[in-house]
């Protein structure tokens, strides 16, 4: 009995917060390049995830949107968006940036409302009910990593999880 109580009051206070989160973009969390947690934003800067976005205004990018028969430059599309930008059509703050590509928090959840309380250990289970996502897992990566829109290299989950890993450090 004490379990459902807890969980209505989980979903009565944290699933509004959800519902109001909004995404503030990746230069933002600057804290995350700290050498104590891993310079994790470098690792992002260094990624394609980082250049998802521009991408979209190269000459292969316009020649698949016309092969797709998608109307307008690719990186204002919709189609392209879904995956080459992060939250897109979702509420944003001012902070956020379209251009920086696909950024912290599409894996980790819009961040306005975890943002504030994320960065103590004794918050984790706050933050997570505040919409932080810890592990989304292949199933979240898949989302876009398909051939649905375009070519590509048949997606190792595995693999591609080692090179943008970004752990915090032990210790």
């Amino acid at each position: 009995m004490k379990k459902y109580v807890v969980l209505i009051l989980v979903c009565m206070f944290a699933l509004p917060l959800l519902a109001q989160n909004k995404f503030v973009g990746a230069n933002t969390c600057a804290c995350h390049n700290l050498p104590k947690v891993g310079k994790q934003m470098d690792i992002w800067k260094k990624s394609k995830h980082a250049e998802a976005f521009e991408s979209l205004k190269s000459p292969k990018a316009a020649e698949i949107a016309k092969a797709k028969n998608i109307a307008g430059s690719p990186s204002e599309a919709k189609e392209c968006l879904q995956c080459h930008s992060t939250g897109f059509g979702s509420a944003h703050d001012a902070s956020f940036k379209v251009e920086m590509g696909v950024q912290c928090e599409a894996c980790h959840g819009a961040a306005s409302a975890y943002k504030p309380i994320h960065n103590k250990p004794e918050n984790k289970d706050k933050a997570v009910a505040a919409g932080l996502v810890v592990n989304g897992g292949e199933k979240m990566c898949v989302a876009c990593h398909t051939p649905k829109m375009h070519p590509m290299k048949a997606f190792d989950f595995k693999k591609m999880f080692d090179e943008i890993k970004h752990p915090m450090p032990k210790g």
